[in-house]
């Protein structure tokens, strides 16, 4: 996994002083690789035990690996999985972080009700969802119609839980009803692509697939089974631990 990857991926776990030295990082890329740690921290304004520390947030075993591995980056173009099955799955099964997971699933057993929404393809995948949920006894309830979702939002408070499904993020009746549960003060979990997206700023906790837009003759055909892998993980997570 790449080092822009790997900050998307937690940046849940950073804080301004790791920012810092990330954007130092991107600025610098090339002089990095050539620097001390004690360099390093010193053009970042902080100090080498903060750049250890950020480098196993994410991920990497230390500040050696993460040097190498930008190193490595800089020697080999990134290739984009295309639309291949077994790429898709392969990045998804590395971008899963079971921090979030566990996270998403305590919010989860927490919870007095999930209602689930997502539009077109997405809605079948929230029905799954909510099957899933329910065979352990869990209160949940996979809303199609927009005006009943909007209902079953001004009746629920922080007790229930709003799960979306949305690969862009960027879904306009689903921004519209994360919007409604902030203002009701109901945490959100998201389900979207790996990218900066607007559902993924409003969430309370965000859960990513690689499932980049793909269309064919007008027709979506983006890949659903990344989105299965996640949805499946998460149910087997909530089914051991609920």
């Amino acid at each position: 996994m790449r080092f822009e990857e790997r900050v998307h991926k937690f940046e849940y776990k950073l804080n301004d002083t790791d920012d810092q030295i990330i954007d130092y990082i991107r600025e610098h890329h090339e002089e990095v690789m050539h620097q001390s740690i004690q360099s390093i921290a010193s053009y970042s304004f902080t100090v080498p035990n903060t750049i250890t520390r950020l480098s196993k947030k994410l991920g990497y075993d230390g500040f050696s690996h993460m040097k190498n591995s930008l190193k490595v980056e800089l020697e080999s173009p990134y290739e984009v999985p295309d639309g291949d099955s077994y790429a898709l799955i392969q990045k998804t099964f590395e971008i899963l972080d079971k921090d979030r997971m566990l996270d998403a699933v305590r919010l989860l057993v927490e919870s007095k009700q999930v209602l689930l929404f997502g539009v077109g393809d997405s809605s079948d995948l929230c029905e799954m969802m909510a099957r899933n949920l329910r065979v352990i006894g869990k209160s949940s309830s996979h809303h199609i119609h927009r005006h009943e979702l909007l209902h079953s939002l001004a009746q629920s408070n922080h007790q229930n839980v709003l799960f979306l499904i949305s690969l862009s993020g960027e879904t306009p009746l689903v921004l519209e009803a994360a919007q409604k549960a902030k203002e009701q003060g109901i945490p959100i979990i998201s389900l979207t692509h790996f990218t900066k997206n607007q559902l993924q700023s409003m969430a309370t906790i965000n859960l990513y697939c690689y499932a980049p837009k793909k269309t064919k003759n007008g027709y979506n055909i983006t890949a659903r089974t990344p989105v299965l892998v996640v949805l499946e993980t998460l149910s087997q997570y909530f089914w051991n631990h609920y």
